[in-house]
């Protein structure tokens, strides 16, 4: 998360500054002997084959589009991207999330490919993950890449101690599940931190539970009575003692300690975190079972996504975007997908994706029980998408419903209290950033 943090507070910086030049000139002009810059995030050395081969053969096919590629470790991407900016050299091609994405395309940082896809070019994609990929005032700012989903990683051994057949599905049933593990084992349920700076996965909750965060105008949608109850929900599991004491003080690798300890009874985690288990919680990792993960009332589940957007300062977005569209086609994201054990986002990968876990053959039980986690993950972006809109300043939202969350768990204030006061001050805030007509 500190790494997040960084990234979040150098695009911060980035974009009050790429803001000005975008006002002050326009897109520099084309030179043919410069090479398309690509910029990604903490891919190097592992994936330094599979880039450079990728790359190798888009030059192939595009002699005069050579690529430069700069891998950006996490601690040294203020500095290079604010020097970039600066110098009016930002790359061409970046690889960012949505929320990064979503604070530059709001100070006309990025550009808009709309006019510049080909015919088809949404279709090729998770319908979900492409409409993410898409802000409502800057058009589509970004084309998908790599995908992420969380699954309940389940100790089966607790689950039959308290009593229950199987992990609850819907969070409406969570309640009862964390009354039973907690009364019947001694220990607790499940993990949420409301460390603000953290993990979003509670704020994604609420969106599961019905609550709206943000209305067309920005605003506060969250005073409801779908988040009261939300609120509310969280509140109470935790003055009742069913939520661990840390979630308000502690990050998500305390759930990970609870879970390896034997002391947690489920656990929000990709498949690939299978393998850790397995190698620091033997004995945890032999009770362990993937299920589908927490959902509201429709299963709609979240999905973390990465991609690859094209900065106004580019001077050959076409050929950009071209790049991104390669990088992103069947092929080259299954490859991908296959090295680095995430998601594709290409709908021609996600097939061939699970063609290849259906044929394979594991060679010992713990191969097996990942390779059943990653089935079940890809069967899972069927209905998942990006629960948080990726408004800019969504991290200050994060803080403040968290920040009045805690104060309610803690006795504080009621929940309902909680609710007006994360509502006042995110308005204040949302009027000063977009003000009425």
């Amino acid at each position: 998360m500190q790494r997040r943090d960084r990234i979040r507070r150098a695009l911060a910086v980035v974009v009050l500054v790429g803001s000005t030049l975008v006002a002050v000139g326009c897109r520099p002009q084309p030179r043919a002997d410069q090479p398309l810059q690509l910029w990604t995030l903490q891919l190097a050395p592992k994936f330094n084959t599979y880039i450079s081969e990728v790359i190798s053969s888009w030059e192939r096919d595009h002699p005069r589009a050579v690529v430069r590629w700069t891998d950006l470790p996490w601690g040294s991407v203020e500095r290079k991207l604010l020097a970039a900016v600066f110098a009016r050299t930002a790359p061409d091609l970046v690889n960012l999330n949505p929320p990064f994405a979503a604070n530059l395309a709001s100070k006309g940082g990025l550009t808009d490919l709309t006019a510049l896809l080909p015919d088809g070019a949404a279709q090729r994609y998770l319908p979900s993950v492409w409409q993410a990929s898409r802000d409502p005032r800057a058009g589509q700012i970004a084309v998908p890449w790599y995908l992420t989903v969380r699954l309940s990683l389940v100790n089966q051994q607790l689950i039959q101690q308290a009593g229950l057949k199987q992990p609850p599905r819907r969070w409406r049933d969570v309640p009862a599940f964390a009354r039973a593990v907690r009364e019947r084992t001694g220990r607790y349920a499940l993990f949420v931190t409301v460390v603000p700076d953290d993990s979003a996965e509670l704020l994604e909750s609420l969106v599961q539970m019905g609550v709206t965060l943000l209305d067309e105008r920005q605003r506060a949608g969250f005073d409801t009575p779908a988040g009261r109850r939300a609120f509310a929900f969280w509140v109470d599991l935790y003055r009742q003692g069913l939520l661990p004491r840390e979630v308000i003080s502690q990050g998500q690798s305390r759930a990970v300690e609870l879970y390896q300890s034997g002391e947690l009874a489920l656990l929000a985690k990709g498949p690939e975190f299978l393998r850790t288990i397995q190698t620091n919680a033997p004995r945890v990792a032999a009770v362990t079972q993937a299920h589908p993960p927490l959902a509201g009332a429709d299963g709609t589940a979240n999905v973390a996504l990465m991609t690859l957007a094209v900065p106004r300062q580019s001077r050959r977005p076409q050929e950009a975007l071209g790049l991104a569209l390669f990088l992103t086609n069947g092929p080259n994201q299954a490859r991908f997908a296959r090295e680095a054990r995430v998601l594709p986002s290409s709908l021609e990968a996600l097939a061939l994706v699970r063609a290849e876990l259906e044929a394979e053959q594991p060679a010992s039980v713990q191969a097996q029980q990942v390779k059943e986690a990653r089935l079940l993950s890809a069967a899972t972006l069927e209905t998942a998408r990006v629960l948080v809109p990726s408004t800019p300043g969504v991290k200050r939202l994060q803080t403040i419903i968290y920040t009045q969350l805690q104060r309610a768990m803690l006795g504080q204030i009621s929940s309902d209290q909680a609710v007006s006061e994360a509502a006042l001050q995110w308005n204040r805030y949302a009027s000063g950033r977009w003000p009425d007509p």
